[in-house]
This record gives structure tokens, sequence and C-alpha cells, in this order.
């Protein structure tokens, strides 16, 4: 039996869902429970001709120039869960189960194509001809968790996202299958979503199906019912619904909320997976106003807090989210893969550890850290409104330790 994907979700919210001319992006990354999420920030950066990058499993091809990323992911690898670039592009992946088999032999991981897609998209659909293009040439394969006995794998939806539309973009080995959102509310979970509205698709998508016998040319081409497990197609999200209800009103705010929503089951904490780590990021239609990410770093959205970064030249990179690394001798990249785990809590991971355990032990004390936290991410969320809808252009050196100061100030509430 396949194991079951994560349920992940992602959201994205357009107006007139939306408020004043934002599209709000929103993830929660569910992955086993204990595994750390960190958030690292990557500059723009130029590379020689012929140069390698190396992602988790294999080597590519670099590109001459690639954008300046912020990314959340899980520490042992390379790639991402989900993230964005200088240019206000935003992705996140799903980890998907089709008919088709994922790969175990080691290729491209779905968040290898996050971070792709990020580096070398300066719009959402640029991302997402990189990351079908990479797909085409490398194909998609590999462990997706930290597991030395087991190996899981996925095939990868996305989520491509920038201030004028949104991509859907499905995929089963090297074929797949896009839409085009420009209003409304979307959310993608962990299974197919694309029915008959598709707006690109690889070439040979439709002859393959036809000669794998899945599909007989004469009904309308339906993505999801060719290439889902029989009885996998259910109807998927719970979160759109609150969304929804916002009525042209989703903000930073409501996202979030959305996110934090156990009940919806949007937030995950069950046996084997947790919510390791949530974005939401606001980005304006109007280019003259910058994009505003808001990233945990921590597990469980409903006890962790959102803190904003906007990207600036020379902004100020936080050591305190970043895991430790092991260089060479990190059980990641060593073949036989995986053989041990090595302790990759960074500073705020380990210090939400205690503030859980204080949470726990005595409800009084673990409540009124909770308000002050809310309290201190409701200033952060009141300073972006006031960026966000001030007149004057924003000066980078009011925004370059931005991100840097909100894990401090978090990290000394929890001392």
């Amino acid at each position: 039996r396949m194991a079951a994907a994560p349920p992940s979700y992602c959201f994205v919210a357009f107006p007139p869902c939306s408020k004043d001319g934002l599209v709000v992006f929103g993830k929660n990354s569910a992955r086993p429970r204990d595994e750390v999420q960190e958030v690292v920030y990557f500059a723009a950066a130029a590379h020689d001709p012929g140069s390698k990058v190396e992602c988790t499993y294999i080597e590519i091809e670099q590109v001459p120039k690639t954008h300046a990323v912020v990314l959340s992911r899980p520490s042992w690898l390379w790639g991402a869960e989900m993230g964005a670039n200088e240019h206000g592009v935003c992705v996140a992946n799903e980890a998907v189960v089709t008919r088709e088999p994922a790969s175990e032999s080691e290729a491209l991981l779905g968040m290898d194509l996050v971070r792709l897609g990020l580096e070398r998209g300066a719009t959402a659909k640029e991302a997402l001809d990189v990351i079908v293009a990479l797909l085409e040439e490398h194909g998609q394969g590999g462990n997706y968790y930290e597991d030395g006995s087991s190996c899981h794998t996925f095939q990868s939806a996305f989520l491509i996202v920038d201030r004028n539309e949104a991509w859907i973009l499905e995929t089963s080995g090297k074929y797949w299958a896009a839409e085009k959102i420009t209003e409304g509310v979307k959310c993608i979970c962990n299974q197919l979503s694309l029915t008959t509205k598709i707006d690109a698709e690889h070439p040979e998508l439709r002859n393959y199906v036809r000669s794998q016998g899945w599909w007989n040319g004469d009904s309308d081409f339906n993505f999801s019912e060719v290439f889902s497990l029989a009885d996998d197609h259910l109807a998927c999200c719970s979160g759109r619904e609150s969304l929804e209800k916002q009525g042209g009103d989703v903000s930073a705010q409501a996202m979030i909320d959305v996110l934090r929503d156990k009940d919806s089951g949007v937030c995950v904490d069950s046996e084997s997976f947790l919510t390791t780590a949530s974005i939401v990021s606001v980005l304006p239609q109007d280019p003259s106003f910058p994009c505003v990410h808001y990233f945990t770093g921590t597990p469980d959205p409903s006890r962790s807090i959102f803190k904003p970064f906007i990207f600036v030249d020379d902004v100020k990179l936080v050591p305190k989210v970043q895991s430790p690394s092991f260089g060479n001798d990190d059980p990641a990249k060593k073949i036989p893969r995986f053989q041990e785990k090595p302790d990759r809590r960074h500073e705020l991971y380990k210090a939400h550890e205690w503030a859980r355990s204080l949470l726990e032990s005595d409800q009084d004390k673990g409540q009124k850290l909770m308000r002050i936290m809310l309290d201190l991410e409701k200033q952060g969320l009141e300073a972006m409104d006031d960026i966000l809808t001030r007149t004057e252009v924003l000066d980078p050196a009011e925004v370059v330790d931005l991100f840097y100061d909100c894990v401090d100030t978090e990290l000394k509430f929890f001392k």
C-alpha cells in the first residue's frame, strides 16, 4: 500500500475576495512530527558558465543568475516546502499520490523544484516553465523523508503565485497540466484537483494517457479523473469555505486564522504528521508596494507567531532560525543515506519546545505567554499594514533587520 501523502494545505485569495488590491498566499507544511524546518535566505547571485548546483540528491546545470529567495525548508534537504523570491513570486508544493507510482530512484524532489522555480523565475509563469522544463530533463524521485529504513516517494503538485496571477501545476512523472487563476479563492491539498479547465499541459500528455488506456479520447479530458487512484478523488478543502466567508476581506490575519484552525483539519496535528512550519505572503497588485512574507519557523501555527520578512539589499541573516550545518558529514549526503539522524534543532525551535512544555505543565503561565506572543504578532501585522497603505516609498533601512528583530524579540520573551 502506498503511504498516504501528508495533508498540507495551500491557499491563494485574489481580489475581489481579498482586501485592497492584495493577493494573499498561505501554506501549512505538514511533515513527519519530529522534522525541523528552518527559514533561510539566499542572496541573488551570478554563476560562472558551466557551473553546477548540488540539489538534494542530484547535481544539475546552474543558470547564469539566480534571484534572491527566502525559504522554509526541512533542514536536511536542499530545496524547500515553500518560499518567495525578490520579484514577488511564491511557490509551495504538495506531495500527491497518482495512479502512477512515484520513482524511488534519486532525481529532483518536488521540494527542489520549489527552490529552482523561485531562483530562476521572475513571474509565476516563468517559475512554472522552469519547473516543467527541469521535470522533463531530470525527472522527479527519491525519498521525501529523512528515513533510512524506508523510501517514501510522491508525485508533486504546486501552487505558484505572483502579484497578478497564480498557477496550479499538477504532475505525474514528467507529465503535467496547469490551470491559471486570476480571481477568487483557491485551495490545494495533497490530492489532484485539476479537472477539465487546463490552460497549459505537457505536449504529449493526452497521447500518453491514451496509450496507457486511461482515457479513450471521446469524453472530456479530466486530469484528476484520469490520474487519481480510483477511490482517492474527494473534494479537498475545508479551509476554502472559511476564506470565502470573509466576503472580500481576506487579509494576512484572515489567512493566519485559517492556518491555525485545527477543527477544520487545515492545521494538522496527528499521530504521524504535524504542521511543522507555515507561511503567509501578501502581494500588493500595485508594484510600487513591497511584498510581505510571514514565516513561523516553528511547528504548529496555533502556538507559533508569524514574523514578517521584506526583501531589501543586505537583509540581515537570522542564524537563530537556521539549523546547524553538518557539511559533507551530513548523513543525508552520504550513501547509504540517513543512517543516523543528527540534532537539527535551531535556537528558536528549542525555545518553542520549552514553551510547549510550559503550556502543557502550567496552563496559566502558558496562556499568558501565548497572549504576549500574539500581541507581538499583532504589532508586526499592524506595522506591515502601515507600510502597505502609506504613500511614501519604503526606506530599505527601515526593514533590513525586520525578520531578525522579530525572531530576537520572540526569543527574549521565552527567556
